[in-house]
């Protein structure tokens, strides 16, 4: 039976992201199999590797868990900004690099670690491949409909349109690897900048200036919400009392806060903060080996990318978070009692090929997507994650205009945005 509670429109306001009401019936088989699934993978990935890449699988579920609980999105909150001035989504991101840029100073400051790792943070340069990079994912992004961390969690949620997402983000991103040293050295290119360590501000003052920047961005979203009026998000569904944590949805603000500490928790385990695309070019380039092509001789798959196409993919940290984050979305959307997979129109399918294509080719050039460029660019004080963050919104801004050639609907001043 489904849970029963009181009249949604009495349980919630207009900023809340949750309203309690009835939930479908939790999906028990769905639910068993995929437990049984992560822990079959969690005990191979330990005894083929070690319980350091187990615990990061580990992470990778409560990242798909949290993602899928709030429906966090990184696509839908650029989107909402852009077309009705909606700025919700925007406003937890700031709260969520907020608190990550903190854990991140410590962290990197002091040389924390909890397995002996150096933590370093994702600093990258800042030149034409970022710009060009960025703004095409961001145009990506809006016609595949989800993000790196997006598809992924839509994919163990049951969307079906992603599964051809993920598959075109997978061939982006080989393609981007096959012209990685074109962009990296025939293009013009600043060294990579960190705001605390390239500024002689140290962590501390790098702190205090990327925590200036978030209050005068969350300043200005408070401003347009005043000015624009614009309508909120649908509210997810939830229950009351604790099973919320389980079956209901979460509200985004308490998602932000969770999903930065679990950046900085593997920052803290693997020494690096999350990623998600390098794993989509790696399991690109095994698939083309796999089929005799030789990828070796690219000059993306030198040094450490060259060595994790001659090991089991279970070594690669990425992808193993990668693959906790598909499960434990699985897993949530089971028991929610939301997954399920419908079919999809043939105008999304083709928006779903074309923007995997650019997401994977984009990420390649701007030094990762939403999560490694803006989400662990900006929390390591690194320039090019400001960059990203601001050609990614002229990209979305430019794919308003390309979303309703393939029949995908914008959001409407009189609507509620999802």
């Amino acid at each position: 039976m489904a849970e029963t509670t009181m009249d949604t429109t009495s349980q919630w306001d207009r900023k809340s992201t949750t309203v309690v009401t009835k939930l479908s019936p939790m999906q028990k088989p769905y639910t068993i199999l995929g437990i049984l699934a992560a822990i079959i993978l969690f005990i191979s990935i330990v005894t083929v590797i070690d319980i350091v890449q187990g615990v990061l699988f580990i992470i990778g579920l409560a990242l798909g868990a949290t993602l899928l609980h709030a429906r966090f999105g990184f696509t839908s909150a650029f989107r909402r900004l852009m077309s009705v001035g909606n700025v919700q989504g925007l406003q937890a991101h700031m709260l969520m690099l907020a608190i990550a840029t903190t854990l991140f100073a410590i962290i990197l400051g002091t040389g924390f670690s909890f397995t002996g790792v150096t933590p370093q943070g994702y600093v990258f340069p800042v030149g034409m491949s970022v710009l060009v990079g960025s703004f095409i994912f961001g145009i990506g992004m809006q016609l595949g409909n989800g993000c790196a961390s997006g598809t992924l969690y839509s994919v163990g949620g049951g969307a079906s349109s992603m599964i051809l997402t993920l598959l075109a983000f997978i061939g982006g991103s080989v393609i981007g690897a096959y012209h990685f040293t074109f962009w990296m050295e025939d293009t013009p290119s600043l060294p990579p900048i960190s705001l605390a360590e390239s500024t002689g501000l140290g962590y501390f003052g790098g702190w205090l200036v990327q925590m200036v920047l978030f209050a005068v961005i969350y300043w200005i979203t408070v401003q347009i919400a005043k000015k624009k009026n614009p309508p909120m998000m649908k509210p997810l569904a939830t229950t009351a009392g604790w099973k919320k944590v389980f079956r209901g949805a979460w509200p985004l603000f308490a998602a932000a806060i969770i999903l930065a500490l679990l950046n900085a928790l593997v920052l803290a385990v693997r020494g690096t903060p999350w990623g998600i695309t390098s794993a989509f070019a790696l399991w690109g380039g095994k698939a083309l080996m796999a089929v005799g092509i030789d990828v070796t001789s690219w000059g993306y798959f030198t040094g450490a990318n060259g060595e994790a196409l001659s090991q089991t993919v279970l070594a690669d940290s990425t992808s193993v978070l990668n693959f906790g984050i598909i499960l434990g979305a699985f897993i949530s959307a089971a028991v929610q009692g939301t997954f399920k997979p419908k079919r999809m129109k043939l105008g999304v399918a083709g928006a779903s090929i074309i923007g995997g294509l650019l997401m994977g080719y984009g990420a390649r050039l701007a030094f990762g997507c939403n999560i490694g460029a803006y989400f662990g660019g900006i929390a390591s004080f690194s320039l090019h994650g400001w960059v990203w963050m601001v050609m990614a919104m002229l990209g979305t801004l430019l794919a308003l205009f390309i979303r309703p050639l393939f029949g995908l609907k914008n959001p409407k001043p009189t609507d509620s945005v999802c």
